[in-house]
């Protein structure tokens, strides 16, 4: 994954003057240790001024970090810790940051050896919310050496996505599709984030595509896709004019991504776009998100951005699917039933035309676009990629602005279940538990639109973190509730 940040986690110890440096010494030593045995070494940087107790202090870390290239700090309370100097480091410090606390480590060494970073984390918070600081604080922040260590390691895919979004550009093309307003959302949460967008016509695309006729890199990219696709290659005609839209749109990001790093597309794909290009663009969308560069469907700019945001989470590919159809009853009873601990209507049908890529499907076809089919000429509607889902654990989730220009989001853990679809698109068998009442209580009484960005595996907890990190309200964070926990809206006589 090329499009996404990686990142270094400046580790900064912190102690209150009228307690023992060592404790914040040793302590640091052996949280720097404990990482590096448990996991990459080259995810953290051990700050070496002695210990952070004074303002003064607190601008050579600083000054130190940055020149280690960290672009994520975690403050360490070794001991109760300076409740000034150590959130004017966070105030200051440009990027993510995280606070965590060290625990009393024996009966036996409570008098010079305790630290009361327990208590010093109280007042560690209280003075980033006087100082109007965002800082990631896990669930438990106060632990040993290995505890911390674990903490440092779940603070890395909320690093990247914060950071990943703070340099992230988004270029969409085109207005939505007739009869998809639920795709609109106002901009300016996007602002509020720290991203660019780029709004183009695809009058322009359709320019910057034609000048890529005869580009002499298309036969290469062909090649590729012909590895790709294998024996699933059932339109090599079309090959062709889908690597001349794949170079158009790499070359296109890497002209207008301006002063930002990283970069993802919210597509136009109908309806003009297909009796103009003459195919459908859903392989090409499907190869760059396998590649880290997210592209939705239907100019759908929150929904290209909750991509981005998973496949930083995530390290690995995302898609975005329409939440489409129920699973009938009779394929319920006879693959789901008694096989798998699902209700009816826990379980529903994920899809889109052919923008999954093909790493995350079971097998893979080109085909054409049965929908678009049904009123176009064939030879227009080429370009998808088909094929049943992988089975496996998802998550599917989604940030959006509200009308209002309110930031709102939920998340909920699944799995796509080993159920042949019996149908067309990129498809799968989704499963989550009490979707019925999640369909009805946030998804429709939320005005959520219908596509919902799905992560490989499931990442749910870190998700909420960046949405928490983000600002969203978090009554407007929302998550699949157990039975046991009533949603405000539900009827109680149900």
């Amino acid at each position: 994954m090329k499009n996404i940040p990686k990142v270094k986690v400046g580790i900064v110890a912190v102690s209150r003057d009228c307690f023992p440096e060592p404790l914040s010494v040793n302590r640091r030593k052996a949280l720097v240790n404990a990482y590096k045995n448990k996991f990459d070494a080259n995810d953290i940087y051990e700050c070496p001024i002695c210990i952070v107790e004074s303002e003064i202090h607190m601008v050579e870390a600083l000054d130190d970090i940055k020149k280690a290239g960290c672009n994520a700090l975690c403050v360490y309370l070794g001991n109760f810790g300076p409740e000034i100097a150590e959130t004017l480091l966070a105030k200051h410090f440009d990027g993510p940051k995280m606070f965590i606390a060290a625990a009393e480590e024996s009966q036996d060494d409570l008098l010079q050896g305790r630290g009361d970073a327990f208590c010093g984390m109280l007042n560690a918070s209280y003075n980033l919310h006087l100082r109007s600081v965002k800082a990631y604080i896990p669930e438990y922040p106060v632990g040993d050496a290995d505890d911390c260590a674990d903490m440092i390691h779940d603070f890395l895919p909320v690093a990247r996505a914060v950071i990943g979004l703070s340099k992230l550009k988004i270029i969409s093309f085109g207005p939505r599709p007739l009869n998809f307003l639920a795709c609109n959302a106002p901009i300016q949460q996007l602002y509020n984030m720290g991203i660019e967008i780029e709004e183009n016509s695809e009058l322009d695309l359709f320019e910057a595509y034609n000048k890529h006729e005869g580009d002499e890199r298309i036969k290469d990219v062909v090649k590729d896709m012909e590895a790709e696709l294998g024996s699933g290659n059932r339109k090599p005609e079309i090959l062709s004019k889908l690597a001349q839209y794949e170079l158009t749109l790499l070359d296109w990001i890497e002209e207008h991504k301006g002063y930002r790093e990283y970069a993802a597309i919210a597509g136009k794909c109908w309806p003009a776009f297909q009796t103009e290009f003459h195919f459908v663009p859903c392989y090409v969308n499907s190869r760059l998100t396998g590649r880290g560069i997210p592209v939705s469907c239907e100019v759908d700019i929150y929904g290209c951005l909750s991509e981005y945001i998973g496949t930083c989470v995530s390290e690995d590919v995302v898609t975005l699917l329409d939440i489409n159809n129920t699973v009938p009853k009779d394929m319920y009873r006879e693959s789901i039933e008694g096989k798998f601990d699902y209700r009816h209507t826990d379980t529903f049908m994920g899809f889109h035309c052919g923008n999954t890529c093909s790493k995350k499907l079971s097998a893979c076809e080109m085909k054409n676009q049965m929908i678009m089919a049904r009123s176009l000429p064939e030879e227009v509607t080429n370009g998808t990629l088909e094929g049943d889902i992988a089975p496996g654990d998802i998550t599917f989730y989604r940030l959006q602005s509200t009308s209002d220009n309110r930031l709102r989001a939920y998340v909920a853990e699944g799995e796509v279940l080993p159920v042949a679809t019996r149908s067309f698109g990129g498809i799968g068998v989704f499963a989550i538990r009490e979707m019925g009442r999640f369909y009805r209580h946030v998804l429709i009484e939320k005005n959520y639109p219908h596509h919902g960005a799905v992560t490989f595996g499931h990442h749910g907890k870190a998700l909420f973190e960046v949405f928490k990190y983000l600002n969203v309200p978090i009554e407007d964070i929302d998550y699949n509730q157990p039975a046991a926990l009533p949603y405000p809206t539900e009827n109680p006589f149900r």
